[in-house]
C-alpha cells in the first residue's frame, strides 16, 4: 500500500506543508490538532476540556476517512498550555480512550499557534490493532 495524506482544510496545512493525518501500511500518524472550524477559529475558547473534545472529534474524522477508527489509536501525545487544566483534559480524553488506554503523554507548552488554543494533540494508530481491544 502506497502513502495516503488527509488534509482538513486548516488554514495552516498550506503554509507550513504537512497534512492532518498519513497512513503507511497499517501505521498512521495524526498531526497536532487543536480545536478549530472549518474556517480556522477557536472552538470552545477559555474551555480546554471543549477544545479536547473538539481536537479529538477531528482526529477521529481524520482516522475514519483512513480506513481506522479510535480503538485503532495506540498513542497519543497531549500539548497544553496550562498544566492545572489537566484533569478536565484527561476526563476529556477520558471519554474517548477509557476502554481503549492507548499511551498518553500531556506536557505543558509555553504557547500554541493561536493564543485561544489551550489543548493540542497528536495520535498514532495502527490499522487493525482495535480488533483485539
Amino acid at each position: 500500500m502506497g502513502r495516503q495524506n488527509i488534509g482538513s482544510r486548516s488554514p495552516w496545512e498550506s503554509i507550513v506543508g504537512y497534512s492532518r493525518a498519513v497512513r503507511v501500511g497499517q501505521m498512521i500518524a495524526v498531526a497536532g490538532t487543536t480545536s478549530v472550524d472549518d474556517r480556522g477559529a477557536v472552538v470552545g475558547a477559555g474551555d480546554a476540556a471543549a477544545q479536547t473534545t473538539r481536537a479529538l472529534q477531528i482526529i477521529e474524522v481524520a482516522l475514519t476517512a483512513l480506513g481506522a477508527s479510535m480503538r485503532d489509536v495506540v498513542r497519543t501525545r497531549i500539548f497544553v498550555t496550562n498544566i492545572a487544566d489537566w484533569e478536565a483534559i484527561g476526563k476529556a480524553h477520558g471519554e474517548f480512550f477509557r476502554d481503549i488506554r492507548p499511551v498518553a503523554t500531556m506536557v505543558e507548552v509555553s504557547r500554541l499557534i493561536d493564543p485561544a488554543l489551550l489543548v493540542e494533540i497528536e495520535a498514532d494508530a495502527i490499522v487493525g490493532a482495535g480488533d483485539d481491544a
